[in-house]
């Protein structure tokens, strides 16, 4: 199969590439913000969707005309790529994928991709690469890179520069070793609930943004105390960020090795179909209908965004797929009320967070296990439809497709 993966490392440009890179940066964040602003007013006039390539004619005028002139002195490649991000940007938009496209500010997510592979050149055996107009830039090579080199992606985060490698190679379809199916339920007091079949395994909560938060919240108090835009403001600021970057990479960190466990030991890998950004909404309300409870519903958020649940998914997805395993989203309705054993399903079944005790049957377990099972059975029952690509697992009898990859239900598939 083919295996895309990236390569993210620190680079240590020069005085003058680091002038470079903030240029190109801000030439691309001009091209996006200024085809924003045509779209937008061709839209108010009554005129249609500007495509891609129309859009790149005016790229061009751009680049002759005399007030914009400085935009030649950037990589056109990237300036390109822009606009097309803002055309995928559009394409979501319409697809009700993604809300409307919204301006580019200046320290917040800068960065700019080279999308051809002939203008890119990687030594490794020097720690540097090449890239158009930047000249040979080192960096901190980590690790091996493998496969062929599709494009580079530059990009700026807490004062450091970064490089991001993307990377293709053809490797063997993987036959996973293991038989397991698990059902993981995800949580705030428990971060993951592991049900196999035979055992529980539990992964407590790391809480990355609250062990920081009161230093966080030191530092931006210091940062509002400043002249905005001074000297000492800007330092304040990247204090800010560099804290800001150390929650990221705690919990990064812990959702990369907790995803890498859990796909290497588990063939089929059964989760539910949480929807992270109804779950995180405000619960604040408007002047005319108040919410209700808004500050224990804002303690809450934060709990729920600190956990990370949507880049573990991703993570769980596309490791999943490497290790040959097979990853199922199942509906999350009632995991925690449904007794497991007589299937009867009630609020009252879930006392307390913890606490489970069916009120027909009189089973009493954890609740974060119950709903572990749940998802797990969920997942079986979904793969015994497809009775065309599955397989009998040896130890607990369960069933996987013999190709790695994601699988929805139809009412979770509705749900998105």
């Amino acid at each position: 199969m083919l295996r895309r993966q990236a390569f993210k490392f620190r680079i240590e440009p020069t005085g003058e590439q680091q002038r470079k890179l903030r240029q190109f940066a801000g030439a691309c964040r001009f091209v996006f913000n200024k085809a924003l602003a045509l779209q937008q007013a061709n839209r108010e006039a009554g005129g249609k969707f500007i495509g891609y390539v129309a859009m790149a004619r005016q790229l061009t005028a751009w680049r002759n005309d005399e007030e914009t002139s400085w935009l030649k002195e950037a990589p056109v490649h990237p300036l390109q790529h822009a606009l097309k991000d803002l055309d995928r940007a559009y394409q979501n938009f319409f697809a009700q994928r993604a809300d409307f496209p919204r301006f580019k500010k200046r320290g917040r997510g800068d960065s700019f991709r080279y999308p051809d592979p002939k203008q890119i050149k990687l030594d490794q055996g020097n720690r540097r690469v090449f890239l158009p107009k930047l000249g040979w830039l080192r960096y901190r090579h980590s690790r091996e890179v493998s496969g062929l080199v599709k494009n580079v992606t530059v990009s700026l985060s807490a004062g450091h520069w970064y490089v991001s490698i993307q990377t293709e190679r053809e490797v063997a379809v993987p036959l996973h070793a293991s038989p397991l199916a698990v059902g993981i339920d995800l949580g705030v007091v428990r971060f993951a609930t592991l049900w196999d079949g035979q055992r529980e395994t539990v992964l407590d909560p790391l809480n990355s943004f609250a062990r920081h938060q009161h230093r966080l919240a030191k530092a931006q108090r210091q940062m509002a105390r400043k002249t905005k835009f001074g000297r000492n403001w800007h330092k304040a600021k990247a204090r800010v960020q560099r804290i800001q970057r150390q929650i990221a990479n705690v919990r990064a960190d812990y959702l990369h090795k907790a995803s890498h466990r859990i796909s290497k030991n588990h063939a089929l890998l059964c989760v539910e179909d949480l929807q992270v950004a109804n779950m995180s909404r405000s619960a604040k309300g408007t002047a005319e209908q108040p919410g209700r409870s808004v500050r224990q519903k804002a303690g809450l958020n934060r709990s729920i965004l600190d956990q990370g649940w949507g880049e573990f998914r991703r993570q769980l997805d596309y490791k999943s797929q490497w290790a040959g395993a097979w990853l199922v989203a199942v509906p999350p309705q009632y995991s925690s009320q449904q007794c497991p054993e007589c299937g009867h399903t009630h609020s009252g079944n879930r006392q307390t967070q913890s606490s489970f005790l069916c009120q027909a049957c009189g089973h009493r377990e954890n609740a974060d296990r119950v709903a572990a099972r749940n998802i797990r059975e969920r997942g079986l029952k979904l793969l015994e439809g497809q009775d065309d690509a599955r397989i009998a697992c040896e130890v607990n009898g369960a069933v996987r497709p013999p190709a790695a990859g994601t699988h929805r239900s139809e009412q979770a598939a509705t749900a998105v």
